[in-house]
């Protein structure tokens, strides 16, 4: 059996999430800004009566955070004994991977290599397949950009 993914776009880019990483999307209707909390981090947002640590996946890849349109949808996960709601540009569709991740020849940086497992297809076409728990785990990007 194939493998589902949780097809979304980052940047301009299409991406995906194993949606075996993914408990379940959300519509943000609030976020509740963090003082001092690293640039990647929006705020905190609920999930029926959970916090949810709210990542901004443009300014993780060093991205400006209005540099691409967004809705309010977000793909929540878990890493490292935290829940977490990543925002996108946009969440589109499900579809299965064809085939195995494959290594991304000259590569897309530095960033996207780190939170990247590599290019899989996919039958709407070829997508770039994230590593959700390394988008939570550092903001180097966020860091890279300011």
């Amino acid at each position: 059996m194939a493998e589902v993914l949780i097809l979304t776009q980052i940047a301009g880019r299409a991406c995906a999430l194993r949606a075996s990483d993914v408990e379940t999307v959300i519509e943000i209707e609030t976020i509740t800004p963090v003082p001092r909390a690293p640039k990647h981090i929006s705020g905190l947002t609920t999930l029926r009566s959970q916090a949810l640590t709210v990542i901004d996946s443009r300014i993780v890849i060093g991205e400006a955070p209005g540099a691409y349109p967004t809705d309010n949808r977000a793909a929540v996960f878990r890493a490292d004994g935290h829940s977490y709601a990543l925002r996108v540009d946009a969440l589109h569709d499900v579809d299965e991977m064809i085939g195995d991740p494959e290594q991304i020849v000259g590569g897309f940086g530095a960033v996207w290599s780190r939170i990247a497992e590599g290019m899989v297809e996919t039958a709407g076409g070829p997508v770039l397949l994230l590593k959700a728990a390394e988008l939570a785990r550092t903001g180097e990007g966020a860091r890279e950009a300011s």
